[in-house]
This record gives structure tokens, C-alpha cells and sequence, in this order.
């Protein structure tokens, strides 16, 4: 068994390193809830077709994925001719890089590991491939990591007692290469053994809430309701919300955030009920190279994903449909975020750099 797979973490892997080493594992999320899959693939095209196919997605488990697919690609590459190496290294690279456009983490890591690459410029490349494994696996144990530590951060805003959480889409171990980031402080308060129940929304149009987070929290055996979309203003108006957390596939220096499309309703109906609405993302998520929300490219997604759904035809198929995959939620109606670096809090321009300075730092 390969040395970077962990011992039943009690949460389902997203992505991990195959038995032998030498492919990428990923549960292939398309298939939930209804049978548990797991695929083995073994080059970046495969990889790239998984993210762009949603097998695997959430932005830190995207990143991971990729900068798997690029390494087992650099061994590939390796056993082929020494002069087309860094060529065809590049293509590859160019190819994991075109799957997503909205999600920080997908280039933070393939830029990591071109840089690593980079560094070895006189390297043989079966040392390059060895060097790109190495840091494609660092990346996935530092996220494990990252994760519990937004777990034991967000704990500290969970009230005491019986706490009722709102979460949107998925940002658990699904999304991650460990517990999660929205749904981190969740698993360590039920593992605390402190009574957490959450509200799951559906998210249309690919319901990731009700296919993906309600399959994972009832898997850990914590109390999960799945709502329609449109219930969520009902559970506002009748108190029956105490917070809402949830991710961010990336946040922009000024503090707005980018997340699954109908993140930005839920911070409008929880400003307005006077709901704390906060964001749980790891600092690999931060952009300060995009200065505002309004600078953060927004996926457009197939029509059929709403036309279509899972098969049966909901819309007429000559109609014209607008599918963003993302919104944009201002930084004004964020009460804080959770990340591995502490609660930040407003004004979000100075606490962002200063939690992404102090990871620069170390």
C-alpha cells in the first residue's frame, strides 16, 4: 500500500494514491448516492476529464487531483524519450489547467509543481517525476491537515448545546483530501460528542447536497435533513437556522467569495434574518492577485445540466438556459472566515494578507 494512505480516516477519500502507487484513486461522484465507485486513472488526460466531468470536485480536492494527474503523467513521461520531456510535461500541465476556471486551488497546485519542476532544470526526468510525486503527495497531506485545523477553528464558533447548520452544496471530505472545510467543524463536534444537526440544501441543478453532503454526514452518522433549495428562506423566517457555513472555491483579496451558484442567496436571507453566514476555506484558496469578486472568471456549465438534470427532459430542449456554476458573495455579508490560519474577521483586506503572509512565512 502506497505510504501517503491513511488508515479509515472515518470520512469517505475523495482522492487518493491507488494501492500500487502509480495512478490516481478517485471516488467517482457522479455515482452517488446511489453506488459507491471508485476509479483508477493513470494519466493527466484521465484526471482532466474526471474534473471537467465533476467525478472529482470541490476546489481543494480539484487541486489535488491535478497535481496527481500531472505527476503520474511526469512518471509516464519519464520512461519516453529525454528530449520530449519537458514539452510534453508542459502540455499536460496546459491540460489539467483548462478543465475549471473558477476554483484558486486547481493552479496553485499545478503552479507548484511546474515550479518544483522548474528548479531541477538539469534533472534527469526520472528524478523530475520523482520530485513532482513528492509534491503532489506533500500537497495532499498538508490539505488533510489544513482541514483539521479549520475543524478545531470553526469549533470555536459553534455555539453551545444543540446547534442547527445550514451548509449549500459540498464542501466536506468530498471536497477536500481530508474531512472538508464547511463541514470540518461539523465532524469535530459530533466526534467531541456535542449535538450538531445540519440542514443540507439540494443545490441545483447537480444537487451535490442531497446526492453528496447528506450521503457523506449520514455515512459518519450525524443528523442531516436535506432541503429543496427554495425551503431555505422558511428555515430563515422560522428561526429554525442558527448559522450557515459553507466553502469557497476562491476569495478574492477584498474578501468576496466565490462559491457554488445559490451561495449568494442563502448571505442575503441570513443578513437579513441576522444569521452569522461564514465561509470555511483553506488560505490555498486566497487570491490576492484578484482584488475583487467582480475579477473572479465564473464557470458557465452545459445547458442539459438543467434541461436534461439526471435524464428526464425538465425544459423545453430549444430553450435558451443560463447556468452559472458559481456566484459572487460580497464581503459585507460575510460575518468571518474559517481557515487553517484562525477566524478572520473584517475588514477582510487585512486579515486575508496577514493569514497568507504568515503561510508565506513559513
Amino acid at each position: 500500500m502506497d505510504s501517503s494512505r491513511s488508515a479509515d480516516p472515518g470520512y469517505p477519500e475523495a482522492v487518493r494514491w491507488s494501492d500500487d502507487g502509480a495512478a490516481v484513486d478517485l471516488l467517482d461522484q457522479t455515482r452517488l448516492p446511489e453506488a459507491e465507485v471508485r476509479l483508477r486513472l493513470e494519466s493527466a488526460a484521465g484526471v482532466a476529464e474526471a474534473i471537467r466531468a465533476l467525478r472529482v470536485r470541490g476546489a481543494p480536492a480539484i487541486g489535488i487531483a491535478a497535481a496527481m494527474g500531472l505527476a503520474v503523467e511526469a512518471a509516464k513521461l519519464a520512461r519516453g524519450p529525454a528530449t520530449e520531456f519537458r514539452v510534453a510535461l508542459e502540455e499536460a500541465h496546459a491540460l489539467l489547467a483548462a478543465t475549471r476556471p473558477t476554483a484558486v486551488n486547481l493552479f496553485w497546485a499545478l503552479d507548484r509543481l511546474r515550479r518544483r519542476a522548474s528548479a531541477l532544470e538539469s534533472a534527469a526526468p526520472e528524478e523530475v517525476a520523482r520530485a513532482l510525486r513528492d509534491e503532489a503527495t506533500a500537497i495532499l497531506e498538508e490539505d488533510r491537515a489544513m482541514c483539521r485545523r479549520i475543524g478545531e477553528q470553526g469549533l470555536t464558533v459553534l455555539p453551545e448545546g444543540p446547534v442547527r447548520v445550514l451548509t449549500h452544496c459540498n464542501a466536506g471530505a468530498l471536497a477536500t483530501g481530508g474531512m472538508g472545510t464547511a463541514l470540518a467543524p461539523i465532524y469535530t463536534a459530533h466526534a467531541a460528542g456535542r449535538d450538531v444537526r445540519v440542514y443540507a440544501g439540494e443545490t441545483r441543478p447537480l444537487l451535490q447536497g442531497s446526492r453528496i453532503t447528506a450521503w457523506e454526514l449520514d455515512r459518519a452518522g450525524i443528523d442531516v435533513t436535506v432541503v429543496a433549495d427554495t425551503v431555505v428562506g422558511s428555515l430563515f423566517a422560522n428561526r429554525r437556522v442558527d448559522l450557515v457555513i459553507v466553502g469557497a472555491d476562491r476569495i478574492a483579496a477584498n474578501g468576496d467569495v466565490a462559491n457554488k451558484i445559490g451561495t449568494y442567496t442563502l448571505a442575503v436571507l441570513a443578513r437579513h434574518h441576522g444569521i452569522p453566514f461564514y465561509v470555511a476555506a483553506p488560505t490555498s484558496t486566497i487570491d490576492l492577485a484578484t482584488p475583487t469578486g467582480a475579477a473572479i472568471p465564473i464557470e458557465e456549465r452545459d445547458p442539459d445540466e438543467v434541461r436534461r438534470g439526471f435524464g428526464r427532459q425538465t425544459a423545453p430542449a430549444t430553450v435558451r438556459v443560463h447556468s452559472p456554476a458559481f456566484d459572487v458573495t460580497p464581503a459585507s455579508l460575510v460575518t468571518a472566515m474559517i481557515t487553517d490560519r484562525g477566524v478572520l474577521r473584517p475588514p477582510f483586506a487585512e486579515s486575508l494578507l496577514a493569514a497568507v503572509g504568515a503561510v508565506a512565512s513559513t
